[in-house]
């Protein structure tokens, strides 16, 4: 199955910190993507439905950029959140780029959809 590339953006009310602290905090992912994290160095592990699945945090820039690679990710395959200030809205964007099989684009969507959907009722509305 072909692998393709996923790009999504979601408008926050919150500011690029607190949006970045979801993003790398594991009382804060815990509430929105995971069930569980440890954080050892620049690897996280994160705990869905019993399950472990590494991921190394190769890039970070405070309050604007993460990239995650998956311990299993084929080659060139990373998690990657953006974020930056709407200068029209003064909202804030933020894009994540994420890899699927060619047949599971949908499915991929609507998980981010419904994942950044739980963080902004957990930001207050965020």
């Amino acid at each position: 199955m072909e692998r393709v590339q996923v790009k999504l953006e979601f408008l926050f009310r919150s500011s690029q910190t607190i949006i970045y602290q979801f993003l790398t905090t594991p009382s804060c992912l815990v509430r929105w993507f995971c069930e569980g994290v440890d954080i050892n160095g620049k690897t996280y592990t994160f705990t869905w439905s019993g399950a472990d699945e590494n991921a190394d945090l190769v890039e970070s820039v405070e309050n604007e950029k993460l990239r995650f690679v998956w311990e299993d990710a084929e080659e060139g395959e990373f998690l990657e959140f953006n974020l930056s200030k709407s200068q029209l809205t003064g909202e804030t964007l933020v894009e994540v780029i994420d890899y699927c099989d060619s047949d599971e684009v949908k499915e991929t969507q609507q998980l981010w959809e419904s994942q950044f959907a739980a963080m902004k009722k957990e930001m207050g509305g965020g």
